[in-house]
């Protein structure tokens, strides 16, 4: 399989999946980023805690 081969089957591949849009229905994108920023600031706060002497 050569370069160009393969790039046509990828492109094949991403226009036969472009119908769907690629969100899931139950996937809420205001949750999900608030979820991620809770537990970033989380592990922040646990790493700020176990690193007193600096």
């Amino acid at each position: 399989m050569n370069f160009h081969s393969a790039a046509a089957q990828l492109v094949t591949l991403a226009a036969e999946g472009g119908e769907h849009g690629g969100n899931h229905e139950s996937l809420n994108p205001l949750l999900t980023g608030g979820g991620a920023l809770f537990v970033l600031l989380l592990l922040l706060w646990i790493t700020t805690r176990f690193n007193r002497d600096r």
